[in-house]
């Protein structure tokens, strides 16, 4: 792939979908945004991603930056090479969806699909706060709780592109459920994780679907208490869960998504106390642990991914 060349990249989200036209420097030309939607299922929200996929690429095509390929950003469980989605926590409905196939035939171009835990490495290993480390563990931290990972300067899918699920991973007895486990992290951490807590905790409150992560966020910056609490043990899952990364990976870095970003000290502050109750001192020690520096725009660099990755970063000029 040459520096010349554009790409036009789809990140997939619960919550919201974004497709963009940049290219492999990670630079964004073109944005439209849409809601997700997943309870409306797979058909409608495609034929949404379609038409956005015509209004990038005919703008790209006014300015003269016509994209090569598409290249996409997605929760999984996914089989990254035939590009098929396995039903994803956060997209219900989207059950064994041929999307590399989809797009390729609506679009005539080369596809490219990734885990969003991967391409958020990615994109934070090229362009980020992780670019120079040859150990990193990103979190995606968002709608989902996903994790891609550098291991001594390559990406790891593992054998059967599942390396990363660590939202499956068990850090409480009970609480929030996700992949159909209570106490699983992704449902214990991530955004909709943290909603559900605060419905579990302040069922008078707060009832199902009655409150988000980011609503949370701007009460516990206003003094609520409630707010602060349910963040707070959100913030000691996601300590617990950090230090089995720690101790099992022994990572330079690892970068905290969405979510960190948003939520700042009231998720990271109990964070850090939990992992120093919990992580091995030396590896602790050996290890910073930062919020994404590409911030607002990571998704969108994320998107773009897959495709340099494939292409090569050293051929982006």
């Amino acid at each position: 792939m040459q520096a010349t060349e554009f790409i036009l990249g789809i990140d997939v989200g619960g919550t919201k979908t974004a497709v963009v036209l940049g290219d492999c420097r990670g630079q964004i030309f073109e944005r439209v945004e849409l809601a997700t939607q997943p309870q409306r299922g797979f058909e409608a929200t495609f034929a949404e991603i379609v038409s956005a996929v015509q209004t990038i690429r005919a703008r790209g095509a006014e300015q003269g930056r016509p994209p090569r390929c598409v290249s996409v950003s997605i929760g999984g469980p996914l089989d990254i090479g035939r590009g098929i989605i396995y039903s994803p926590p956060n997209l219900p409905g989207w059950d064994d969806v041929p999307l590399k196939q989809l797009l390729a035939e609506q679009s005539g171009l080369d596809v490219y699909i990734e885990h969003d835990g991967n391409a958020g490495a990615l994109a934070e290993w090229y362009f980020g706060a992780a670019r120079g480390a040859r150990n990193v563990v990103f979190l995606t931290l968002g709608s989902g709780l996903g994790a891609g990972m550098i291991l001594d300067g390559r990406l790891y899918r593992g054998c059967c592109d599942l390396a990363g699920e660590v939202g499956h991973v068990r850090v409480a007895e009970t609480g929030p459920a996700a992949y159909g486990k209570a106490g699983s992290w992704e449902g214990c951490c991530s955004g909709t994780g943290i909603a559900r807590l605060a419905t579990l905790r302040y069922p008078q409150r707060w009832q199902a679907d009655g409150i988000s992560a980011r609503e949370l966020g701007e009460l516990a910056r206003a003094g609520d208490a409630d707010a602060q609490a349910v963040l707070a043990e959100a913030g000691r899952y996601l300590g617990r869960g950090l230090a089995i990364l720690l101790d099992l990976l022994n990572p330079e870095i690892v970068v905290l998504g969405a979510l960190a970003v948003r939520l700042g000290d009231f998720l990271s502050q109990p964070a850090r106390e939990e992992l120093q109750r919990e992580a091995l001192p030396a590896a602790l020690a050996a290890c910073r642990i930062v919020p994404a520096e590409l911030g607002a725009q990571l998704g969108d660099v994320a998107a773009l991914c897959a495709a340099i990755e494939a292409g090569g970063r050293q051929n982006c000029g």
